[in-house]
């Protein structure tokens, strides 16, 4: 996924705090972790809801096209809610 949203996936990671925090997503307690390698080329969030089953997981390339985002075995509409919603 990039194209026409691209500049808003980077805003969407950039908005989580590197490394692990606390959210709120649905009314319920999430734990994320966000790490940011390659200079900032490539970013990973992973979400577990806290004393559920929910996770959220995906990548982001920042490629020469522009910015790529690459869902975890799960449709990039879950991971783009997640980003947008959570608190």
């Amino acid at each position: 996924m990039g194209g026409d949203s691209a500049p808003g996936l980077v805003a969407l990671f950039d908005r989580l705090p590197e490394g692990w925090s606390e959210v709120t997503y649905a009314g319920r307690r999430w734990g994320v972790t966000r790490v940011v390698r390659v200079g900032g080329r490539q970013q990973s969030v992973y979400a577990e809801e806290l004393g559920g089953t929910d996770v959220v997981s995906a990548n982001l390339y920042l490629a020469a096209s522009g910015p790529l985002l690459k869902p975890c075995e799960m449709p990039a509409d879950v991971v783009l809610a997640f980003l947008v919603g959570w608190e």
